[in-house]
């Protein structure tokens, strides 16, 4: 990828980091560092400011990261509290890398991707959080791990896609932003049917006690 990056392809390689921030930001991080280290990933001049990735500090601190939330987010309820933890670090994390991937030369331009980028983390966060709510609803751990699998392998392979080919970036972009609202309306109605029919089946003990 050494051609120059037009503004569309921009806008998708930043809205894909960005979004997938969301769902596992130390893996991102990590590997996208990897990826430069070993020159799989050849940057175009533009994005250069993402070589500080390849820092083996960075790799270093990433990586001892991404390996607590492989664990974290297998085990049920856990994954929660971590996603809850996360809520803060996610954003702010997707907004930096974002603004690594616009162009310095203009701050306002800056100053929208950096909000921009926060907001679409922040959106597949809550997206991610609210399905792992719903799935941790089940006592089988199984398709807890399962879901957290998935989120690992698609995260690792919608990235190198959005950075190899950054004329699919926009549309990898584009999905991942219809998916995290699929899944927080539909985690939502799932909750909110969970919660009445309890609280519907706790009505007629209440009245029998009466």
């Amino acid at each position: 990828m050494t051609e120059q990056l037009g503004l569309m392809e921009i806008l998708g390689i930043a809205g894909s980091v960005s979004l997938l921030s969301g769902w596992r930001l130390y893996l991102t991080v990590l590997a996208t560092g990897l990826a430069m280290r070993f020159d799989v990933l050849p940057l175009p001049e533009h994005l250069q400011a993402l070589q500080a990735l390849a820092n083996p500090w960075v790799m270093g601190i990433a990586g001892l990261a991404a390996f607590m939330e492989f664990f974290a987010d297998k085990i049920l309820w856990l994954d929660s509290i971590w996603d809850t933890v996360h809520t803060f670090i996610r954003p702010v994390g997707g907004a930096l890398l974002t603004l690594a991937v616009i162009d310095p030369a203009d701050p306002a331009t800056q100053a929208i991707a950096f909000i921009l980028g926060g907001g679409a983390s922040l959106l597949a966060h809550g997206g991610k959080a609210s399905a792992r709510a719903v799935v941790n609803t089940s006592p089988e751990p199984f398709s807890n791990i399962a879901v957290s699998t998935v989120e690992d392998v698609a995260t690792t392979g919608l990235l190198y896609l959005a950075y190899s080919h950054p004329v699919a970036a926009g549309v990898v972009a584009a999905v991942l932003l219809v998916l995290a609202v699929t899944l927080m309306v539909v985690a939502w109605r799932v909750l909110r049917k969970i919660f009445l029919r309890v609280q519907g089946e706790g009505q007629p003990a209440s009245s029998a006690d009466l």
